[in-house]
């Protein structure tokens, strides 16, 4: 057991610990499950909370809005009213969400698109190219690079969020996981749809293998997917552009996000990341 060997290894182990963080069936990730453990070793625990928000330009209004559009937190989905440090905007379909975020790529600001995993995800042709696998009407783009290897102008999965070309593949949470950008595209795919004013999860709509293992009973899938979203919600510095495939989705987002133009957002005052090309 992994805490097992990080408590034996230390005379006073630290865990830096976010609950939403875990998206994998198998990775353990709750102060619960630290704390049981370490208190049936003899070991005495002690829980600091860090309330820093160092994401999503430092928005802590952001982070509660995702979390209670994910039903993450109590309180349910409320409307996004606005904040200084933070921009959020709705796009009618992925075609604009490329098109922002070129604009934002044009003044200099790193952006990525990344979406729930709801398509298959081929491996490459065997000329070499990426399968377009994600696709919403006659919107496509292939995934990221499975593999540490380039494929033609794609980079390596593990730079996929850094180095020039990842715009052009949408990365999934394994890859987007750990990653920050300035402007953060994300498609809502339809494992993810609210009904009646909550958000719910479709298991049938999800095309993870890790998810179609028996072991992963209904209450971890959903936990998992929330989580996942949270992920890809939040790798933005300056601002998010969502897009939900579900079309009931896509008009319950519409009453919660102002929709605004891109030529009416207030202008970036600035990049925490090395500009990138697309």
């Amino acid at each position: 057991m992994q805490v097992d060997e990080l408590i034996a290894a230390a005379r006073v182990p630290v865990f830096l610990l976010d609950e939403h963080q875990v998206v994998k069936p198998g990775e353990i990730g709750t102060v619960e499950a630290i704390r049981s453990h370490a208190s049936s070793l003899g070991f005495r625990v002690h829980h600091v909370p860090l309330d820093g928000q160092f994401r999503c330009g430092g928005s802590r209004k952001y982070e509660k809005w995702v979390l209670r559009l994910l039903c993450l937190e109590s309180g349910g989905p409320e409307p996004w009213t606005g904040d200084d440090h933070f921009q959020v905007t709705l796009a009618e379909s992925p075609w604009e969400m490329e098109n922002m975020l070129r604009g934002k790529l044009e003044e200099g600001y790193s952006a990525r698109i990344s979406a729930g995993y709801c398509w298959q995800w081929s491996d490459p042709r065997s000329d070499g190219s990426l399968v377009s696998d994600v696709r919403v009407g006659d919107w496509a783009k292939p995934w990221n690079v499975k593999g540490d290897r380039a494929v033609g102008t794609a980079p390596p999965s593990a730079l996929w969020a850094t180095m020039n070309g990842g715009f052009d593949q949408v990365g999934c949470v394994y890859t987007a996981q750990g990653f920050e950008y300035d402007w953060s595209g994300v498609i809502i795919g339809p494992d993810l749809a609210v009904r009646q004013g909550r958000t719910i999860t479709v298991r049938e709509a999800n095309k993870d293998p890790e998810f179609k293992k028996r072991s992963v009973n209904d209450v971890h899938y959903d936990q998992h997917i929330r989580n996942i979203y949270k992920v890809l919600l939040t790798r933005g510095m300056v601002g998010t552009v969502i897009y939900a495939v579900d079309p009931q989705t896509q008009d319950f987002l519409a009453e919660l996000i102002e929709r605004r133009p891109p030529d009416s957002w207030p202008r970036s005052t600035g990049s925490r990341h090395t500009p990138l090309s697309p």
